[in-house]
């Protein structure tokens, strides 16, 4: 009996043909294996055409992505080149699941405008050389950042060059050619702010939202709700020296896999995501830091970002603009003061709190459940969270209405006078 001829398929590229089937909700690919000489299929796992599609380039591109150069000489296979249109499109279907798709994303739009604003919009990635990514550069410098509410800044050179970057990871991967350029290192072209808050200025961004200005207890209490979300992102902040990303991404709950209570330590990385270039550390948490978790359901940041919070904040407390109080602040200031009372062999504690350095693999198992793990570390932000809190009682408080403070007054007192650390400069 002849076999059903099968219906035309619903999107093909290359040999790859995506099927609606009868019996079936999920949409197929299918494909003929060259190796094995016979015809294979796989489920596309939905059944949404645009997301079926991009299963199947995702399939294809993953199968064939070796096919684009010879194993032997290197060189590119292709004779008529890649459109750098396309290879940005399917460099981002190979990077959909990344942890840092949004950035990939937003960089590669910026080349993109580029090539419908100079009208490239056939031009092939052999086309790219040092020549016209220097035009590229000149053209997105001069292309200021517009925050949601209509502010303007100046774009800076490092946002411009993870653009050139995340080309050419682009043309690399999907372009069939090695990119004719280079990305500038990022020692060249990152301003790292100057300025660090000290104690004091720390303390009154936790005053800032505990004790509001305003005419009545009621405007006070709205206020400090409102400011609640930007007070947790304070808290944990300090006390882990986390990426704001990352302290936004604090969560007690049980399936994250974050918070071990009985072993006093925060996993920054939750369970399901991959750790990129930018590690999170699991660090340890003192005692204050530890009640305030133990009394959280889910994430501690309420809500999606506090950085419009930050940003009025920053306003009132005059902090210096041009990028140099940034959400980053909190951990490049308590980073500074934790290395000032620290001695220098302790520095590497520092480190790898930071997640600039990192155990082994087999290390990493054990180390963070050591009594002694970073003690002497912690034991700094300990002392700076007492002086905070000596400055605006209650800023570690479980809740804005316990009675008792969950610092222990005798650690305010002896870092108040100076007894806990050798107080070295940086």
């Amino acid at each position: 009996m002849p076999a059903t001829k099968r219906a035309k398929p619903v999107y093909q590229r290359g040999g790859y043909k995506l099927y609606r089937r009868a019996d079936r909700e999920a949409f197929e690919i299918v494909w003929y294996d060259d190796e094995r000489k016979r015809e294979r299929s796989a489920s596309a796992r939905t059944e949404d055409v645009a997301a079926a599609r991009a299963a199947l380039d995702r399939l294809y591109l993953e199968r064939t992505r070796g096919d684009a150069f010879c194993p032997t000489c290197g060189q590119p296979r292709a004779a008529d080149g890649v459109y750098v249109s396309a290879a940005i499109a399917d460099y981002l279907t190979l990077s959909a699941d990344k942890p840092s798709i949004d950035a990939i994303r937003a960089r590669l739009q910026h080349v993109l405008l580029y090539l419908v604003d100079k009208d490239l919009a056939t031009i092939k990635c052999d086309r790219i050389d040092a020549a016209w990514v220097e035009r590229f550069r000149k053209w997105l410098a001069a292309r200021p950042i517009v925050s949601p509410t209509g502010k303007t800044r100046t774009r800076s050179l490092s946002t411009v060059e993870n653009s050139v970057l995340q080309l050419a990871a682009a043309i690399n991967e999907c372009g069939g050619i090695k990119a004719r350029f280079r990305s500038l290192q990022p020692k060249d072209v990152n301003r790292t702010p100057q300025f660090r808050a000290d104690v004091p200025q720390l303390a009154a961004m936790f005053r800032y939202c505990l004790q509001p200005d305003a005419r009545s207890d009621k405007e006070i209490e709205r206020r400090k709700r409102e400011r609640s979300g930007l007070l947790a992102f304070l808290r944990i902040s300090v006390t882990t020296m986390a990426r704001p990303d990352a302290a936004h991404d604090v969560s007690t709950a049980p399936e994250r896999g974050q918070w071990n209570s009985g072993r006093s330590v925060l996993n920054l990385n939750p369970v399901g995501r991959r750790q990129t270039r930018k590690y999170r550390a699991v660090v340890p948490v003192g005692g204050p830091m530890h009640a305030i978790l133990d009394a959280t359901t889910g994430m501690l940041v309420s809500g999606q970002s506090v950085k419009s919070a930050w940003e009025s904040m920053a306003t009132a407390l005059d902090l210096p603009s041009d990028g140099e109080s940034g959400m980053k602040l909190i951990r490049r200031s308590v980073a500074n003061l934790v290395r000032a009372e620290l001695p220098q062999e302790a520095w590497g504690e520092l480190e790898m709190f930071l997640g600039h350095a990192r155990f082994d693999d087999v290390s990493d198992l054990y180390a963070p459940f050591s009594p002694d793990y970073l003690r002497r570390a912690l034991a700094a932000i300990d002392g700076i969270v007492a002086r905070i809190e000596s400055l605006v009682p209650g800023a570690f408080l479980i809740d804005v209405g316990q009675s008792e403070p969950a610092v222990d007054l005798r650690r305010v007192q002896a870092f108040a006078s100076g007894r806990t650390g050798p107080n070295r400069p940086v």
